[in-house]
């Protein structure tokens, strides 16, 4: 897919709107690159997502060789900024989710 829209020019080129993937978008490719149905597939796309979240509830990692590892970071307390006063806020400590593209992934973004 073009990043640009076609001009004259470089300065005249606009960005084209991104398509965002939805989950049953997901499911309903893999229905058919997979010759299955999409009922098949969105149960395939629920247990690879559920399987997924299981291990990152027990702080285990995920790693697609190729694709990327997904995996659960700790984020100490600190301090922030309020956006609309501006003054200092605590920010508790919390896990969060990270993911680490592969090479074979960031090699596709960038040819």
């Amino acid at each position: 897919m073009p990043l640009f829209t076609s001009g004259a020019g470089h300065k005249n080129k606009k960005p084209l709107k991104r398509l965002h993937m939805r989950k049953p978008d997901v499911a309903a490719a893999i229905a058919e690159k997979a010759d299955l149905t999409k009922e098949q597939s969105n149960r395939v796309l629920n247990a690879i997502l559920e399987e997924i979240t299981g291990a990152l509830h027990r702080k285990d990692s995920v790693t697609l060789v190729g694709f990327g590892t997904f995996l659960q970071r700790h984020r100490g307390a600190r301090t922030g900024k309020n956006p609309q006063t501006g003054e200092p806020v605590k920010i508790k400590a919390s896990n969060t989710v990270a993911f680490k593209p592969g090479k074979a992934l960031k090699d596709s973004v960038n040819p």
